[in-house]
């Protein structure tokens, strides 16, 4: 899995390609998270349109990484979920927890 991250208009911007599952790309992604909420950046926007796998690992780590930047004040919004991820986070029920972007900037500029 590949992992990019950039810095706008004060919100932090992932964006995943590959696969997010059970080993070190999700152990790759959580410390991503991890350092960046540390830091203070606990408003961040995942892009997920290059994401074609996540198993239940991969939501965990998500779903921790969402607490997480909660309690420093942030969240967690996704942009453009492909329609595996999506149908996954729905079978879990965890999707209605997330707001839902088609792209990037409508995400960033929602942070006001």
């Amino acid at each position: 899995m590949d992992i990019s991250v950039r810095k706008q208009s004060g919100v932090q911007v992932i964006k995943l390609r590959g696969e997010l599952k059970l080993g070190e790309p999700v152990n790759q992604f959580r410390e991503t998270l991890e350092e960046l909420i540390r830091a203070g950046d606990s408003r961040i926007v995942i892009s997920l349109d290059e994401l074609h796998f996540m198993d239940s690992s991969g939501i965990g780590a998500l779903m921790r990484s969402f607490a997480s930047a909660k309690q420093h004040g942030g969240t967690i919004k996704l942009v453009n979920p492909t329609k595996l991820v999506m149908q996954t986070l729905k079978l879990v029920s965890v999707l209605n927890l997330f707001e839902v972007f088609t792209d990037s900037a409508s995400a960033v500029s929602s942070f006001g």
